[in-house]
């Protein structure tokens, strides 16, 4: 069950990783079953002869049709023409070969019925004749029933197969933390990097109130120069609006107020209001979305060089928004890459943030490596009876 904060419990995710093993290992046993019951009606027929068994199956229904449609008719003083009709379709119905399957079952059938005067005893009669050409068709039918009970079987087996597909695929990815330390404290590198996500949010937000909007994307035009600070660049039409228009003086919280005022409110405000609202308004989903995000340094951080690379970067974009703060934890970050110390860091931040309780746990205890063995065994199981039992 999960706990309070959504978590799943060890107990629970060890009970689920055993399920997904138990569930494969039956839906396996279950395709076994369904193909040797397939096979084993399958050869019931073949020693019969397939088109044999069709053909008295069919034979038993064109009779059966025959004896439902004409009965109420061809009996007692009816219908002296339909009685006619009836020999003659019943007998073609059950006109079968001398060598063919029950072929003494269909005689029998038409010699109840071949009388001058018909009664429903004699309908009865046929029909019990008809019992024996009848199993066949319940073969038939047995045989379908076994088929769709192959496939669903079948289908069951391959998405059991790849459920343990994506089960073990988790394992190996958590037995690439097996040299991490889960246990080791990652405040060296946690502190300076949440202490400049901080900076940098509170810079941001300071600059864009009280910059204009137009030195605001000057600020985040000049990005455009490094390809590792993905700020997204404002539409062109904006762009030139902030850059031509009175309007762009204004901080962006102000021209966003700007936006709500009424038409006649607007007009002490701005010089046109009419492109003010044509062009802020219509953008006003990518202004909102403006902040401080594509500057942060993730967490778990990136590889040492790739890390360092963009510090190199970011620092002189963070550095135009006039906050020495966050240029120093930058600083500061950067210092900590070039140490031997930072690799197993950030490994032991990436296993913190990456796996969970019971893999940690699994981790420590070292039964990670039997719960990858007995997964890729389950695996071998289950495709080994796939391609036994393939069509």
């Amino acid at each position: 069950m999960a706990d309070g904060t959504g978590t799943v419990s060890g107990a629970e995710a060890s009970g689920s990783a055993a399920s997904i093993l138990d569930r494969a290992g039956e839906a396996a046993a279950a395709l076994r079953e369904r193909y040797d019951e397939l096979r084993a009606i399958e050869r019931r027929i073949d020693d019969l002869g397939n088109e044999r068994v069709e053909a008295a199956a069919d034979a038993y229904r064109r009779a059966h049709r025959v004896l439902d449609s004409y009965e109420e008719d061809a009996t007692g003083t009816g219908d002296f023409g339909a009685y006619l009709t009836f020999e003659s379709k019943f007998s073609a119905a059950v006109d079968v070969d001398d060598d063919a399957l029950a072929a003494e079952a269909f005689e029998a059938a038409r010699e109840a019925v071949d009388k001058r005067r018909l009664s429903e005893s004699d309908f009865e009669a046929a029909r019990e004749a008809l019992e024996t050409p009848g199993e066949y068709v319940e073969l038939l039918e047995e045989r379908d029933d076994a088929v769709d009970a192959y496939r669903r079987a079948r289908r069951n087996a391959n998405e059991a197969l790849s459920a343990l597909s994506e089960r073990i695929a988790e394992l190996e990815a958590v037995t690439e933390f097996a040299d991490v330390d889960p246990d080791a404290s990652v405040d060296r590198l946690r502190e300076p990097v949440e202490a400049y996500n901080d900076a940098v949010h509170a810079a941001f937000e300071s600059f864009k109130r009280e910059a204009s909007t137009r030195e605001l994307f000057e600020f985040i035009e000049r990005t455009e120069r490094y390809p590792l600070v993905e700020l997204d660049q404002p539409p062109r039409e904006l762009s030139e609006y902030v850059e031509e228009a009175e309007a762009g003086e204004e901080p962006l919280p102000t021209l966003l107020e700007y936006v709500d005022y009424s038409p006649s409110k607007l007009e002490h405000y701005v010089d046109d209001p009419g492109a003010l609202r044509t062009t802020v308004a219509v953008h006003r989903t990518y202004l909102d979305r403006i902040d401080a995000e594509p500057l942060t340094v993730e967490w778990p951080p990136a590889p040492a060089d790739e890390l360092r690379y963009r510090i190199k970067e970011l620092i002189p974009v963070v550095s135009r928004l006039d906050a020495e703060e966050p240029v120093v934890h930058l600083r500061e970050i950067r210092s900590l890459t070039r140490e031997d110390e930072y690799a197993e860091l950030r490994r032991a931040a990436m296993a913190r943030e990456e796996l969970s309780e019971e893999e940690l746990t699994l981790l420590a205890s070292g039964e990670i490596d039997d719960r990858l063995a007995a997964a890729r065994e389950t695996r071998e199981l289950v495709a080994a009876v796939l391609s036994e039992t393939d069509r």
